[in-house]
């Protein structure tokens, strides 16, 4: 069993009995689910997940102490703490004060303010252009079980997506990234003589590349690891990462260089096929530079537009 549905088992047995039955008052208060940190908040645990920080547990979000005060707080965390050590094999750690912990009973400004800075989600342009996607991903992964005073849901739903200039601005970064270790450096280098520096090259084109992809499918790109997963279950382009996988594990000699650099013309005319589905670039050519420099100039809030391209990255 996954660890999300483990947390929600563990939640309808014993978590919302206790709620129930022990907080009738701060139920209506209260939102229950598991999202944050982790593999099992992204669906993508298993047996190995299991080594470290993985538990039985699931996470109560409490709001401000205006609406639930210090005592009420602390005697929720008490009855939590007293739920069953062990569920379906799975042990519980021991818990932290509240707003402390990664499973519990936790502040929602707290919460959020350790992932994006910002306390109810409301973001500035300088937090949306310059967060890691990572802490965006961790404030909207998992599953919301229960909602009862809507903060919660409203707070992951202001920072579902970014914001439609700030989605531009990356991709145009990323585009000219692309284009300057894939389409431009990789065969330099390596007429060069640099044959590292050329697998540099090809890194440095599949990170981008597949930061593009994630802002073309309108989602956040997770820590690296988990990466390539996700991008295979993208909608668009996720074929893609069979291909990427071939970049990074093949040699440089003389052949395999000139199927790699097919390879990399071959992403790119895929990703400019999307940026023209997409509506985002004007441009008629397989440069990705010009690509780059045609969605920025999209972008419509002049503040964002005129920040250097790379300001986003």
């Amino acid at each position: 069993m996954k660890g999300i549905e483990m947390a929600k088992a563990y939640y309808e047995a014993y978590g919302k009995p206790m709620l129930e039955n022990d907080f009738p008052d701060l139920l209506p208060l209260i939102a229950a689910g598991l999202f944050g940190e982790g593999s099992e908040c992204l669906g993508y645990d298993d047996g190995i997940s299991r080594d470290h920080d993985f538990e039985a547990g699931f996470c109560l979000f409490l709001p401000g102490e205006d609406i639930v005060d210090r005592r009420r707080a602390f005697e929720l965390e008490r009855a939590y703490a007293k739920l069953p050590k062990e569920f379906m094999g799975a042990r519980r750690s021991m818990m932290a004060p509240v707003g402390g912990a990664r499973r519990g009973v936790i502040r929602t400004s707290e919460f959020f303010i350790n992932k994006v800075g910002s306390p109810d989600g409301a973001l500035s342009l300088h937090a949306w252009l310059t967060l890691p996607e990572q802490s965006l991903l961790e404030a909207t992964n998992g599953v919301v079980f229960y909602d009862g005073y809507g903060e919660i849901t409203a707070i992951r739903q202001r920072l579902a997506r970014y914001p439609e200039d700030v989605r531009r601005k990356k991709i145009a970064g990323h585009l000219l990234l692309m284009a300057q270790a894939g389409q431009y450096n990789y065969m330099r280098l390596l007429r060069h003589g640099e044959t590292g520096a050329a697998q540099l090259a090809v890194t440095e084109f599949v990170r981008s590349a597949t930061r593009v992809i994630f802002l073309l499918n309108g989602r956040y790109q997770p820590y690296y690891k988990w990466s390539f997963r996700a991008l295979r279950e993208l909608p668009k382009l996720s074929l893609s990462a069979e291909l990427f996988e071939y970049l990074l594990t093949t040699d440089n000699e003389s052949e395999t260089a000139e199927e790699k650099y097919n390879v990399i013309e071959g992403v790119a005319a895929d990703v400019i096929d999307e940026l023209k589905e997409q509506g985002l670039s004007e441009a008629i050519c397989g440069d990705l530079e010009k690509h780059a420099y045609s969605v920025n100039d999209g972008v419509r809030d002049s503040e964002i537009r005129n920040l250097h391209i790379l300001a986003a990255i």
